[in-house]
């Protein structure tokens, strides 16, 4: 394994990246308003400001957006395939500095950053790959006389709106996708993480991107967010964050009918039945449970485990937990980084205090670590009520453990929640494993793996998790749409 940069070697490559700037209809520009300050969250000083752009500048990103479709729709599939290409080849070329952007303004440790930008940069991969094959259909009429051709067809210039926990992947999984199909994009990225999105909207501009295919605005959820579900030349938004957003966003759509994709809150069961390999499911919930410090949509937030291998996997995930290295991101073996505001160590606390107060028990952790700030040490409890955690995602280095006894009761426990977006279940019986990922509620399963996230598997959830597909050949279907000609041969 080659040897990590030094730490001011890789913050250096990372600042070369950062833009000051929104992107604008092919323009860097600055706000009218006061710009908004960016923090690094590990150091908790200002890393930076972004503009704060007004209705005028959103209008003209949207206009732009619109003009440059028809163009960009029209060419030839394998043609935007190449564009897309050049764009994965100068993101690998950059991966370290990206890489080190993402850890200076979300927090992460830059190895598990620079897995980001990996995982990102394979939805482009994967994208361009897809572009030549957008195949229609021809359909065999009920009138002996027609034949009927099916096209698939881009759906017209699209807005994302992005979160700040994968600052890099949930664009790239969103962007690739509506480019592959033929659609523009304008982008509102997190106000806490929108220096990634800027980077890569320049390295897609040096790809070959058309100037107007890609905007990056930033500003006031009000200003640009209302803008962008508002207008009509908007065709689709594709939104990843909480579900009271997620409800208020698709009101917003409503007037204009635009299509959805919505990948919503999550509160992910995750099960150990009595004949699991045990070291297994203990690294399987690590790796789930503690990538971005709990602070992901997807990762387990209550952990059901048979009453007969309980104490044994209580016991070895403890011993795991507690050597688990929390730091600043830029510092050797460091695993678990800093949280990303005040906010979220106060909900840690308060779902430990009540876990607590249920009864519940703190084996390792359970408080707010010694380097101060936002630095919380990583935490598994056993016991308390799990109807906390099937009601609100934790978002944190937080492993709540509850017993069960039967098969029936895990799954009817797992499925107690509002939410569906990913489940895990750790078992070596292949019917078992079949009988209830067939069973659990949830878009998304891993079987045996806590980890269940790459470019080929459709990602999205199902209850009030949301609806439609990321990843995959079904989130490409999301920025497409059908259209039927009927010939008319007699």
């Amino acid at each position: 394994m080659s040897q990590q940069p030094s730490p001011n070697d890789l913050i250096a490559q990372g600042r070369a990246l950062m833009i000051e700037k929104a992107l604008v209809a092919g323009r860097w520009r600055d706000g009218e308003a006061s710009p908004i300050a960016v923090e690094d969250p590990a150091e908790e000083t200002v890393l930076g400001h972004v503009p704060s752009l007004g209705g005028a500048a959103v209008e003209q990103a949207i206009e732009a957006a619109a003009r440059a479709f028809p163009d960009w729709a029209a060419r030839k599939g394998k043609d935007r395939g190449a564009v897309l290409a050049r764009w994965a080849a100068l993101i690998e070329a950059n991966e370290n500095g990206l890489a080190a952007l993402i850890s200076l303004e979300n927090g992460k440790p830059w190895p598990e950053a620079l897995g980001e930008v990996r995982y990102a940069n394979s939805f482009i991969t994967w994208f361009a790959g897809m572009a030549e094959r957008l195949d229609g259909r021809t359909i065999e009429s009920a009138k002996d006389e027609d034949l009927i051709l099916a096209f698939r067809e881009p759906v017209g210039p699209v807005a994302a709106i992005t979160p700040w926990n994968f600052p890099a992947a949930m664009i790239t999984r969103k962007a690739a996708a509506a480019f592959c199909a033929g659609c523009t994009m304008v982008l509102k990225p997190a106000s806490a993480t929108p220096f990634t999105a800027l980077a890569l909207a320049r390295l897609a501009l040096e790809a070959g991107l058309p100037e107007g295919c890609f905007s990056v605005v930033t500003g006031a959820n009000s200003e640009v967010g209302g803008r962008l579900t508002g207008s009509p030349l908007i065709r689709k938004l594709s939104f990843t964050g909480s579900t009271e957003v997620g409800r208020r966003l698709a009101e917003q759509c409503a007037p204009t009918l635009k299509r959805l994709s919505m990948e919503l809150g999550g509160a992910a069961p995750l099960i150990v039945f009595e004949d699991a390999d045990i070291d297994q499911a203990v690294e399987g919930t690590v790796a789930g449970k503690f990538r971005a410090a709990g602070q992901t949509c997807v990762c387990p937030n209550r952990i059901y485990v048979h009453e007969a291998v309980r104490e044994d996997y209580l016991e070895r995930l403890t011993a795991r937990v507690s050597k688990l290295k929390v730091g600043k991101p830029f510092e050797e073996g460091v695993v678990i980084g800093p949280l990303i505001d005040a906010k979220g160590l106060d909900k840690v606390e308060d779902h430990i205090a009540r876990t607590k107060a249920a009864g519940g028990r703190v084996l390792t952790g359970g408080a707010r670590h010694e380097l101060g700030g936002r630095f919380f040490q990583p935490t598994v409890l056993a016991g308390g009520d799990d109807r906390l955690f099937a009601a609100e995602e934790t978002f944190g280095p937080v492993a709540p453990v509850f017993a069960f006894l039967s098969e029936e009761e895990a799954l009817t426990r797992a499925n107690a929640s509002e939410f569906g977006l990913a489940a895990f279940l750790f078992t070596r019986d292949l019917d078992r494993a079949m009988r209830a990922g067939r069973a659990l509620e949830a878009g998304i399963i891993g079987v045996n793996s806590g980890l269940v996230s790459n470019a080929a598997n459709p990602f999205g959830g199902v209850k009030q998790s949301g609806y439609g597909r990321e990843g995959s050949v079904y989130g490409l279907d999301d920025y497409l749409q059908v259209k039927s000609l009927t010939l008319a041969l007699g």
